[in-house]
């Protein structure tokens, strides 16, 4: 019997924390300016969100097999949930950074436990479903943006801007974990000692994922601040750029199996990565709402299934699809997580829009050589364990 109600509890955690990323995306403009910070000052608060993450995701890997994982991932959601309102409550760059420290461990070791409880259940499942727990994740980041832009323009500061939303979230996580937030199949056990050695070919389709998820991650953080400084607009008007960016993703995820199917994986990488392109070029060059609107759309048509795939290829590329994709998430996840804070301080030394076209060139890139990566894969080629 297919885990159903399971399902629908893990939905329900992707949306939450997409929903949570979207808030504070959309008040870093206003937590940067409260603080009087400049870009490079946001640049190492940022970082600091970004180190949390990284040593706790590889931390996080220990909790499935001693709790298991639809716990582990109940656990971590109730963290990610206390930590949300505190950057808003922070007086100076210091506190700020201890708290994005805490943050961002809390969303990293989050995302690594749903998305290794979301694998579990399409297991069970017996059929690919996992474009679906990351179309909750872009449509939560979708009804974040847009919720934080209508508080925004109600009035409400920065405090309420992200504490309003995060009841929402804990009212997500809570019911999630009271329903059907549990195991699903046998338990695994914890991890044996030993460490995988990649071929070359996974290696590029980490790079790959680095490269989507570090774009991803700098719309993400540097979106709103970028339309602000440059069409001089309040706050509210800055976040349509990341609403849009993030409708379409969400819009494009919701049809990734279908998109896949027709036009071969090949094919999305390339032509995605080329969309992705395009419209932050047309975001930087020509910087005014529409544009900005337009732009960050395409951007989000692009990336929407690229990583997915990417995700797809290293699993048939060794001998177990868990060791594959765990390289290219870990890859991915730590270019959406590194991203920003390299923008911050790229920013503080050519200033931001310059530091933003390496963006442009990251798509590029994986136009140039991501359909080549993609296909070449097979069953076994690159783990051996010594």
């Amino acid at each position: 019997m297919k885990p159903v109600n399971e399902r629908i509890a893990t939905l329900a955690v992707f949306l939450a924390n997409g929903f949570g990323i979207g808030a504070w995306a959309v008040e870093v403009p206003r937590i940067k300016e409260t603080l009087a910070l400049s870009d490079a000052a946001l640049g190492i608060a940022l970082f600091a969100f970004a180190l949390g993450a990284i040593v706790a995701m590889p931390l996080a890997g220990r909790l499935a097999p001693r709790f298991g994982s639809g716990r582990a991932t109940a656990m971590l959601g109730v963290a990610f949930v206390m930590a949300l309102p505190l950057p808003a409550l922070m007086p100076n760059l210091a506190t700020l950074c201890f708290v994005l420290l805490l943050l961002g461990a809390a969303n990293g070791a989050l995302d690594v436990s749903m998305n290794g409880h979301a694998s579990s259940i399409e297991a069970q499942w017996h059929a690919p479903i996992m474009s679906s727990f990351h179309a909750a994740w872009s449509a939560g980041g979708l009804l974040g943006a847009a919720s934080g832009g209508m508080l925004q323009k109600a009035g409400i500061g920065v405090v309420g801007g992200l504490a309003l939303p995060d009841l929402f979230i804990g009212a997500l996580v809570a019911g999630a974990a009271l329903f059907a937030l549990r195991d699903v199949g046998a338990r695994s056990s914890a991890p044996a000692g030993g460490f995988a050695l990649p071929d070359a070919g996974v290696l590029k389709l980490a790079a790959l994922a680095f490269l989507c998820m570090m774009v991803e991650g700098a719309v993400a953080d540097w979106s709103a601040v970028y339309l602000r400084s440059a069409l001089a607009g309040e706050a509210s008007t800055a976040a349509l750029g990341y609403s849009a960016f993030a409708l379409s993703m969400a819009a494009c995820r919701v049809i990734g199996d279908v998109s896949v199917h027709r036009f071969g994986p090949a094919r999305v990488v390339a032509t995605g990565g080329l969309i992705a392109a395009a419209g932050l070029a047309l975001v930087l060059g020509m910087p005014n709402i529409v544009t900005a609107c337009v732009g960050f759309a395409m951007v989000g048509v692009g990336l929407a299934n690229i990583v997915p795939v990417i995700f797809s290829a290293a699993g048939r590329s060794t001998l177990t699809p868990a060791i594959g994709v765990s390289m290219a998430a870990t890859a991915g996840y730590a270019g959406f997580l590194v991203g920003p804070p390299l923008i911050g301080f790229g920013a503080g030394v050519v200033g931001l829009r310059l530091a933003l076209g390496v963006l442009v060139v990251a798509a590029l890139v994986v136009c140039l050589t991501g359909a080549r990566a993609v296909s070449h894969t097979r069953i076994g080629a690159a783990a051996n364990q010594v």
